[in-house]
């Protein structure tokens, strides 16, 4: 129940209106599900506010706007149709004043909830996400994961805000959003604002088995490695241990999680994929004489979780065929039906196959001990993969059982029964638009970053990129997004490394590796540890792009400050001028300055537009802050996000002239933070307690680099002191 806080009340549908006349302060209350606006809803007009005011004429179901003079001189009328209030403001007869209806005010919605965008604008160029509370004046809604609603705003201006000091006070207790909305009201048009709660967002659209990501099983984007980028069909158990001893020194200590075994089964050591004995737990024991269990214990001693990839929708093995001849499907003349997972593909109708699948992962999750499943063939983009395949009208008839109504969903559910509720799970490929939604935490939404026993390619590295800009809206929302693995070696050059970096990294998805660790360079190594961990984020436009934007928008927001870590991409084979302005990144009017991440570059001061030169297949990488008039932190080199990883704090005391960060510092590992000192400061002293600290001037003394090395992981204060000295 909702206290009565006004003598107006209006109850339309599922909305109640409630208005205080004396505050002038309107209250909206979504009964079924709690939301609540409340603050002004005003108008204006020629130049004052006039006032709104209970009926004067006996019509109930409308308020009215009265002059300076006291004339009701137009009226404000409520509508709804299902979810959706409207508020409308329009002229009294023949009235021809101009005026802005604006409504300012807090919303009560969900915990766990973010403000986002949900209505395609034309001509959108910047692909945008968001970390911790972070706004953008492009944003149009909020969004609440674990109910799969959004509340959905409209108006000609609009705001939508994060409300981040809950002790402040507000017009609702707890409030968690604020939004502001105007509209105006002229000759030809009448002034509009609604709000829609639309339930069901994401599973009226795209994602019929929606279920958020369960954070208990898997609370962050999984990092790790996986041999088949490299190795392909040929890695054995001494390929995978050299491997992960490298991993372990040089990728451990940043976060990375899991160690991936790939192409272990029987006959798996030659292409193709539809010869391997994918069913009966057979290993290939030329490649892994020890077995599967033994190659576990050995990755578990060296601080990695195990995961194992199974492709188990059909097999190449005769011997298994001709023992479980009916498990398997045959077309009209009875030869056995073929599918990129085996010569004989399984019958998802029969009982018996979905209890040997589930049997089969059990063994690999709970004898073998593997915490991390890629499990492979299943929706892909063609009748090869088996969620296409099991839909086709010859296939369904070949079934045992053809009255079965979702083949393809009974063989993930025993995925997920056979490998465990506490096993993370990871669908290759997985669709949002299938059941994999429902029972993966993650899922391969990018396509092969390689073709078997050839390198990466710019080629590639593109294709990587449009299925991230296609499909990145779902995640860290329905699952864990998987643009395939993080390859930087030599195959490309120094430039297109940085791009598929930035590519994978900055809009927070899954995190694999793939390279010979042992033969990367430093700098491309560099590369890698940049990436850990994964940034947690979320998209900020929920809806589906299909071409490759210039510009990424990641918006960090923190207790201690917001900024934005924006990408500039040059997908072309010759050098462009690429750029931005601030009202596309919903950055508010103001002077900003920019640090470049990859260049370690300052790029100035700016307001308005930015915009600067990109090489061919190549990026930009920009730190973009509000200019300060003291000193004020820049970027990091720890992670690409610059910040939003390792920088846990910052604080000026203009008292004493001094700035303290706190910066999550790797053990045995340098971290530049760089700092822009306006004239009037000079640096008098530097110092962390238990790290060491070296500083440089740079750009002309404009930039302070601030080098820190300590001997534990651990977050370290460093306290810069400036001097004042003349400008």
């Amino acid at each position: 129940m909702h206290p009565v806080v006004a003598a107006f009340i209006l109850a339309l549908g599922a909305w109640t209106v409630q208005f205080d006349q004396n505050a002038q302060q309107f209250t909206f209350i979504h009964e079924e599900t709690g939301v609540v606006l409340s603050g002004t809803l005003e108008f204006t007009a020629e130049g004052e506010t006039w006032r709104v005011e209970e009926p004067r004429d006996g019509v109930m179901t409308r308020l009215v706007l009265v002059n300076k003079n006291n004339d009701a001189q137009g009226y404000l009328v409520f509508n709804t149709q299902g979810d959706r209030l409207e508020a409308l403001a329009y002229h009294r007869t023949r009235q021809f004043y101009n005026g802005v209806l604006s409504f300012k005010g807090d919303v009560l919605f969900r915990d766990g909830a973010f403000p986002c965008r949900t209505r395609p604008q034309v001509g959108e160029r910047v692909l945008s996400f968001t970390s911790g509370a972070a706004d953008s004046g492009t944003f149009d809604s909020l969004f609440s994961p674990e109910d799969d609603m959004a509340l959905r705003f409209t108006a000609a201006n609009l705001r939508v805000r994060t409300v981040t000091d809950r002790q402040a006070e507000r017009s609702v207790k707890n409030a968690q959003f604020s939004v502001e909305a105007s509209g105006r009201i002229e000759e030809a048009q009448e002034a509009v604002f609604t709000v829609e709660l639309d339930k069901g967002y994401y599973q009226k659209r795209w994602v019929p088995h929606y279920k958020p990501i369960d954070r208990a099983r898997c609370p962050k984007a999984p990092t790790g490695w996986l041999s088949w980028n490299t190795y392909f069909d040929k890695a054995t158990a001494e390929d995978n241990l050299a491997e992960a001893r490298i991993g372990k020194k040089y990728l451990q200590p940043f976060g990375c999680e899991f160690w991936e075994i790939e192409s272990w089964q029987g006959n798996s050591d030659q292409l193709p994929v539809s010869d391997f004995y994918n069913l009966n737990l057979e290993v290939n024991e030329k490649q892994f004489p020890e077995g599967m269990k033994k190659l576990a214990d050995d990755l578990r001693a060296l601080g990695f979780r195990p995961g194992i990839w199974t492709a188990p929708f059909g097999t190449g093995s005769r011997e298994f065929y001709e023992a479980h001849k009916d498990w398997f499907l045959h077309d009209k003349d009875g030869a056995p039906m073929r599918t990129w997972n085996g010569k004989y593909t399984i019958d998802p109708s029969n009982d018996e196959v979905i209890a040997h699948i589930r049997h089969i992962h059990d063994v690999a999750a709970h004898e073998w001990g593997y915490e991390y499943f890629k499990i492979d063939g299943m929706s892909g983009s063609g009748a090869g993969y088996c969620a296409h395949f099991f839909e086709r009208p010859e296939v369904r008839a070949a079934f045992k059982n053809p009255d079965v109504v979702a083949p393809f969903e009974r063989v993930v559910r025993a995925l997920r029964e056979g490998i465990g509720p506490d096993r993370v799970f990871l669908a290759c490929q997985g669709h949002f638009t299938g059941p994999e939604a429902q029972y993966a935490d993650a899922a391969r939404t990018g396509a092969d970053i390689v073709h078997p026993n050839q390198p990466v390619k710019w080629s590639n590295i593109l294709q990587q990129a449009g299925r991230t800009l296609n499909q990145i809206f779902v995640n860290n929302i329905v699952f864990y997004s998987d643009p395939d693995n993080l390859l930087v070696n030599g195959a490309l050059t120094l430039e297109e490394a940085r791009v598929t970096t930035t590519v994978v990294a900055l809009p927070g998805q899954l995190t694999f590796f793939g390279d010979h660790l042992g033969e990367l360079a430093p700098e491309r190594m560099k590369l890698l540890q940049q990436t850990l961990p994964v940034c947690e984020s979320r998209p900020g436009a929920l809806y589906p792009y299909f071409q490759n934007l210039p510009v990424w928008d990641l918006k960090i927001g923190r207790a201690f400050g917001s900024w934005d870590v924006i990408a500039l991409f040059n997908w072309e084979e010759e050098e462009k001028t690429v750029g931005f302005n601030l009202a596309e990144v919903g950055l508010d009017p103001g002077a900003y300055v920019a640090y470049e991440f990859w260049t370690n570059r300052y790029m100035g001061e700016f307001d308005g537009q930015f915009e600067t030169a990109v090489p061919a297949h190549a990026v930009r990488l920009l730190a973009v802050h509000k200019r300060q008039s003291v000193p004020q932190f820049l970027s990091s080199d720890r992670h690409i996000t610059q910040g939003a990883v390792d920088l846990r704090g910052a604080a000026w005391d203009a008292e004493k002239n001094a700035l303290t960060v706190t910066l999550e510092l790797i053990a045995e590992n340098t971290t530049t933070a760089r700092f822009l000192v306006p004239e009037g400061f000079a640096l008098s002293k530097a110092a962390a307690d238990g790290a060491t600290v070296a500083t440089r001037a740079e750009e002309d003394g404009k930039i302070l680099a601030v080098e820190l090395t300590a001997p534990k992981t651990g977050e370290y204060a460093l306290n810069l002191t400036f001097a004042p000295t003349e400008k």
